[in-house]
Order: structure tokens, then C-alpha cells, then sequence
């Protein structure tokens, strides 16, 4: 005699709701006091320990600018953009970053006291070696260099047609725009889209940038 078949499990249909359910999208919150921030346009703190950038409301983020606050833990990021019309890159400069796309940020890390630069890839973003010897001679003789806040601030660099731009940044948006390219990345050198979104990412850089000179005037 055979045996009868095993019964069939049904799921239960209230188990796959959620499923099936669209749910509301989750408010941004600040990461420190766990208020509600606007999504789109809220400050951003530099978490030193964990080298990460972390949401915040704006009254942590003055709170965080006053010196000793967190022991130091958090930094918040600025808001200006700077660039420097009298300072060019040429093509031995841009080589010797050995940075093989056309667009890197650069920026100080004070914990572990040296310069990092980065790059957008199709992974993410790309770490790459940068000597201080090299620093100095492609970006020294800039004020911005100087001008730069470590761990928060950036400078931005493109190479296009033969032609260099140069922008201190506040760090948030480099990472932004590395988000912005992993996901529009395709194919060898990135696609018209990606190519599309990074001329208008930096046509919003240059006007939002101020002239080094009337950041430094007394």
C-alpha cells in the first residue's frame, strides 16, 4: 500500500502583508539627539573614531563646533566653498598624484596625521598613497591648502579636456558624489549618465565657490 502524500503547507496570507504592504519611507533623524531632520537637507558631523559620516540637527551641529565638545569625538562639517583662480594644475602635477581617473578629493586625517586621496570607482570610494612631498608640490603653493580643516573638508580635484579645477569642499559632498557614481557607473569609463551627473556636480561646486582671496581677507 503506498503511502498518501504529504499535506501541502499553505503560507498564511496575514504573514506576507508586509510583503505586499508599501510602507512609509523612514525619517532621517539626527544621529546624536534622534530628532526628525529634513532628508534632503541637513548638516553632517565627521565621526573621528569610527571615520564616518554621521546625520545631525542643526543645534548638535553648533553644539559640536564648540571646542572640547564630545572630547573631540565629533567634528562638524562646514559649509563653504572655496576655490583658487590664480592656482593652476598642469599635466606632470596631475600625474605624479598617480590618481588614474579624472576626479579625486584629498583630505588630511588628523588621527592617523596623514593625507589621504580618494577617488569614485564603480566600487566606491578608491584609497590612494599620497606622499607629503607629493602633496606639497602639486597643491602647496595654494592657500588652500593651508586653509584646509582636516577631517571635514576636502579639496576637490577634476581633470577634463585638458583642463584643472581645484575646490576646498566640505567632505559630505565628495562622498555624495561617490554615492551618485556607483550608482550610475556603466561600462569602462562610466557612461554618458555618470558623465552627465558629474558636470552638473561641478557646475553647482564652481557656483557655489567663493575666491580664495575674499576668504582670507581681513
Amino acid at each position: 500500500m503506498s503511502a498518501s502524500p504529504a499535506p501541502v503547507r499553505r503560507a498564511h496570507p496575514v504573514g506576507l502583508r508586509r510583503f505586499r504592504t508599501e510602507r512609509a519611507p523612514r525619517p532621517e533623524r539626527c544621529e546624536l539627539c534622534a530628532v526628525t531632520v529634513p532628508e534632503a537637507d541637513h548638516r553632517h558631523l565627521v565621526d573621528t573614531e569610527k571615520r564616518a559620516l554621521v546625520c545631525a540637527c542643526t543645534a548638535c551641529a553648533l553644539l559640536m563646533e564648540q571646542p572640547g565638545a564630545a572630547a573631540g569625538r565629533f567634528r562638524t562639517v562646514p559649509s563653504r566653498y572655496l576655490t583658487d583662480p590664480g592656482h593652476r594644475i598642469d599635466e606632470s602635477a596631475w600625474d605624479a598624484l598617480q590618481i588614474p581617473v579624472g576626479v579625486a578629493f584629498l583630505f588630511r586625517n588628523a588621527a592617523l596625521d596623514r593625507l589621504v586621496a580618494l577617488y569614485p570607482s564603480p566600487a566606491g570610494a578608491t584609497e590612494s598613497e599620497l606622499e607629503p612631498a607629493t602633496w606639497a608640490a602639486v597643491l602647496g603653493r595654494s592657500p588652500l591648502a593651508g586653509l584646509l580643516e582636516p577631517d571635514v573638508e576636502a579639496l576637490l580635484l577634476r581633470r577634463t579636456d585638458g583642463r584643472f579645477e581645484c575646490h576646498l569642499v566640505p567632505i559630505d559632498v565628495c562622498y555624495e558624489l561617490v554615492g551618485r557614481m556607483r550608482l550610475l557607473w556603466q561600462g569602462f569609463d562610466g557612461g554618458a549618465e555618470a558623465r552627465a551627473a558629474l558636470d552638473a556636480f561641478f557646475a553647482d561646486v564652481s557656483r557655489r565657490a567663493r575666491p580664495v582671496d575674499e576668504a582670507v581677507r581681513p
